[in-house]
């Protein structure tokens, strides 16, 4: 990158975030720190209102603002793949938000970068599981449309007042929730909030809530803890005992497990002839047992012995529930 595409990059790094550490700019284009002091000043003598906090970082004064950026094609075709993206794995106001951006994004795009987008965008395709919609006891689908404003929470640190429905006791409860972070897991977005109600951290899931608004009270910044961090604690909490596993396969099966291997904590490989011998890194062998018994007669466990008890024991209770 030569210097003035750097200059370029870094004011448009600057814009992005409220205080900018010199260290972050270095990282980002793998250049020292005299250079980045360099850098900056030569953009303040450019004009570029950028201010200095001693041991914090660069800023930019309030009120300054670039003019409408240009795309590459790459990164409209970049674009053009998240929108799709967002099309399948956001709710109704996100979907809303993000195709009012892109149209503004669209807007500023030279002729051919809209020709390229509009030739790509009927080529592109993001395809996923259509479980059916989570209706309530009274027969009605549920919204399924607070991202945006659970967003708006997280942001400003505001109290969340909804109506969440449980499925195990199908029965909705009124819920006043301090959030601390949102993530998306197996099809769903989940609200990981501290719950006034129960008084304790809670998983929800989006597509549950039946009404949702924002209270105009709001929480202490840094009293709890980050997502990231609740996030990191759980999986402490829930750690299991790994059993490390060796199987050998037929070679005739192999391509039947093509992904699954991975999603089992494939470790290593190795071909041996007609066979194929896998090593596992696993945390619950009855688990991985159910997993093996669709193989039957094709896979061989090698080690450890508490694994071929576990699928023994399966085997010969499915034996006597059906003969």
């Amino acid at each position: 990158m030569n210097r003035i595409d750097r200059l370029t990059a870094i004011l448009i790094q600057l814009q992005g975030k409220k205080i900018v550490k010199a260290a972050e700019i270095a990282d980002r284009f793998n250049i020292s720190l005299r250079t980045v002091y360099r850098d900056v000043k030569a953009l303040q003598e450019a004009g570029v209102p950028i201010g200095a906090e001693a041991g914090t970082g660069y800023y930019i004064v309030d009120g300054y603002h670039l003019p409408p950026v240009m795309f590459s094609k790459e990164e409209a075709a970049a674009l053009l793949t998240g929108e799709k993206l967002m099309e399948q794995f956001s709710d109704h106001s996100n979907k809303k938000q993000f195709s009012l951006a892109m149209e503004k994004i669209r807007s500023v795009l030279r002729g051919s970068e809209k020709d390229y987008l509009e030739s790509l965008d009927e080529n592109i395709a993001v395809l996923r599981y259509q479980p059916g919609s989570l209706v309530n006891v009274d027969g009605d689908e549920f919204p399924n449309r607070f991202l945006s404003d659970i967003q708006q929470a997280l942001g400003l640190n505001q109290v969340i007042n909804m109506e969440y429905f449980s499925i195990q006791d199908e029965v909705a409860t009124r819920r006043e929730v301090e959030p601390i972070g949102i993530f998306h897991m197996s099809h769903k977005w989940h609200l990981i909030a501290f719950c006034r109600l129960r008084q304790g951290y809670r998983d929800f899931r989006l597509d549950r809530i039946r009404k949702l608004s924002l209270l105009n009270s709001h929480y202490e910044k840094g009293k709890h803890p980050s997502l990231q961090g609740y996030l990191e604690q759980q999986h402490s909490n829930h750690k299991q005992e790994a059993h490390l596993v060796k199987l050998r396969f037929n070679n005739d099966v192999m391509r039947h497990i093509r992904d699954q291997k991975y999603y089992f904590g494939l470790m290593e490989e190795t071909v041996k002839g007609d066979f194929t011998e896998l090593t596992f890194l696993t945390g619950s062998l009855g688990y991985f047992s159910r997993w093996l018994v669709m193989f039957g007669n094709q896979v061989t466990v090698l080690e450890p012995l508490e694994l071929k008890t576990a699928t023994a024991t399966l085997v010969a209770e499915l034996h006597q529930h059906y003969f």
